[in-house]
This record gives C-alpha cells, sequence and structure tokens, in this order.
C-alpha cells in the first residue's frame, strides 16, 4: 500500500481498537454507534495511512495481522496519554475506562478487580473479568478479548504452556511462588490442621474445575492433575465449588490467598507436597500494557504482598 502523507486521526485509532476488540467492523459499528459503511471506510484510511495491512478480512469477521499486532499496541498507548492529557489540562471528565481481563479462579484476582474499580474514579468503565479454563484464558488474550490474562503454571505443564503462549505471540510474567494449600470449608475435620498429607484427603470429595474439550492435564487448573482420585467432581465456577466443599466436605488444590470478606466459610490449609504453583500473567509480547491494565496489575501485587507472598520482579 501507498503511504498517504496527511496523519492518523484520533477517531480512526479509537474505531481500530474496537474493531480489534470485537473481531467484528459490524459488532464495532454497534457498539460505536456509528454506521458500518463509517468504520469499514476509516479502517481501510488508516491502512492506507499507516501503509500496512493491519486486517484480515473474512466472511466471519476480521483478525488482525502481524502488523497490527504491533499497531494495536501503540494504538492503545495513544488513545489512553490523548485522554489523560485532555483530563489534565482541558478539565475533562475522565474518559472511560476500558479493560478486559481473563483468569483461572483465583480470589486474589477478584479482590485486586474490585480494588481497581473502586479507585478507577471515572463515571463511566467497561471493565470485564472472565474466570474461565486455562485454554480459554490464552485464546482471549491471543485474540484480543482480554489485555491480559493469570494463570498459573509448575514442572509438570510448563514446557507445554510456554509452547503454547510462543505459538500465540504471548509472553508469560511471573508475580510470585505459591505454596499448594487445600481448601476447605471451616467445617471440614482438616480444616484446624497446620498441614495437610495427600493421605488425608483419599476419602474425601475432590472438587476441580473442568476444563471442556481441551481437558487436559497440562490444562488442569490444580497441580497433581494426574494423582487419582476415588471420589471427583467437576465444576466450571467458583461459587459452585465452594458450596460443595461447604454441603459435601469436598477439597480443592490452590494458593492457599483466599479473601475473608469475599469467601468467608473457606480456610486454606497448607498441604505437605514438594510442589510449588508460579502465578503469573500473561499478555502480547510485542504489545506493551495500557496504564488501566498496569494499574490492574499493582492491585493485584497489593493484594498477593498483603498475604506475606514474596514478590517477582
Amino acid at each position: 500500500m501507498a503511504k498517504r502523507t496527511s496523519g492518523i486521526t484520533l477517531q480512526q485509532l479509537q474505531y481500530f481498537i474496537e474493531v480489534a476488540a470485537e473481531g467484528s467492523i459490524s459488532a464495532a459499528a454497534d457498539v460505536l454507534y456509528v454506521a458500518q459503511p463509517t468504520i469499514s471506510a476509516a479502517m481501510k484510511d488508516l491502512e492506507q495511512r499507516a501503509g500496512r495491512a493491519l486486517l484480515l478480512r473474512s466472511a466471519r469477521g476480521v483478525t488482525l495481522t502481524t502488523d497490527g499486532v504491533e499497531f494495536l499496541g501503540y494504538a492503545r498507548q495513544v488513545v489512553e496519554q490523548a485522554s489523560l492529557l485532555e483530563q489534565r489540562y482541558l478539565g475533562r471528565p475522565p474518559s472511560r475506562r476500558l479493560l478486559g481481563v481473563s483468569a483461572q479462579h483465583y480470589s486474589f484476582v477478584v479482590d485486586a478487580f474490585v480494588r481497581m474499580v473502586k479507585a478507577s474514579g471515572a463515571a463511566e468503565y467497561e471493565f470485564s473479568l472472565r474466570e474461565t479454563r486455562t485454554w480459554d484464558i490464552i485464546e482471549d488474550v491471543r485474540t484480543h478479548r482480554s489485555e491480559l490474562g493469570v494463570l498459573y503454571r509448575n514442572d509438570f505443564n510448563r514446557n507445554v504452556i510456554d509452547k503454547l503462549l510462543r505459538e500465540s505471540g504471548l509472553a508469560f510474567h511471573p508475580l510470585f511462588f505459591a505454596e499448594p494449600h487445600i481448601f476447605v470449608s471451616r467445617r471440614n475435620a482438616l480444616a484446624g490442621r497446620e498441614r495437610a498429607t495427600l493421605d488425608d484427603l483419599a476419602d474425601l470429595p475432590r472438587l476441580t474445575f473442568d476444563q471442556g474439550a481441551n481437558n487436559s492435564f497440562y490444562f488442569a487448573e490444580e497441580i497433581l492433575s494426574t494423582l487419582s482420585s476415588r471420589q471427583q467432581i467437576r465444576v466450571s465456577d467458583r461459587a459452585t465449588i465452594f458450596n460443595l466443599m461447604i454441603g459435601l466436605d469436598g477439597y480443592t488444590i490452590s494458593t492457599g490467598i483466599i479473601s475473608d470478606d469475599l469467601d468467608p466459610e473457606i480456610v486454606a490449609v497448607p498441604l505437605d507436597v514438594d510442589e510449588r504453583i508460579e502465578i503469573g500473567w500473561i499478555g502480547h509480547a510485542a504489545i506493551p500494557l495500557t496504564e488501566q491494565a498496569q494499574r490492574y496489575l499493582d492491585e493485584v501485587r497489593a493484594v498477593v504482598a498483603g498475604f506475606g507472598v514474596a514478590l517477582l520482579g
């Protein structure tokens, strides 16, 4: 494409960000309350001005080219900085805040999200938090449905997770190491123990998060996924898993970080195994995070540090 001499407009960048998020020009037009031909023309003009193809168009919608992925990162930064400039020097109210996060089922993720929303100071915002399957977290970030994801890796799944991330153009950034704990109801006989062993768990229902069609041991949200259990129940959300802990005296294995405010009936007991859980966030390797995403990660670090856990980096 021949590059034009005139500049790229802020509106074109805003349109592009929405098209990338929706994966469809028509869907972006609906969200922005703009006619579809207007968005389509703006995207073609943007590509001409940028001098390269940014979108791959098909009957199913649009996806980003390699150049488009890189361009999106810069577009987000420019739009966010322009908004901050207007707030500071033109006295405009804070702009609509945007952020999508996909994560495994961790209460510290929710706790940090609550803190971020309360501290946002925005009259308008559109945040999304998806507690979902491991494979879907990676897909959400790869396809820009979410800006970042939160998941774990350990010696067992590391090679598989890292290979999938590389193939998706994503990178894993460690946040902290956690010692494995079991989560049980406060009424469970193990709740008062200083530590629990695998033998202690032999007669209790093991509760795990269902991974759907990608139900590989490597994508399990819990460590020791290959360990057999006489009683096992798969669930799809945290509320259900906590209800089963209370109703069936079941357990799940996780980080040990749990919010008394959000989950008052559940306690964490250290599990006596030679394992460590590495928790981190994933994002596009070639795209810098927006300030809103950075603020969210700051809240995650603050919540985790409040439990006395040493942070990485």
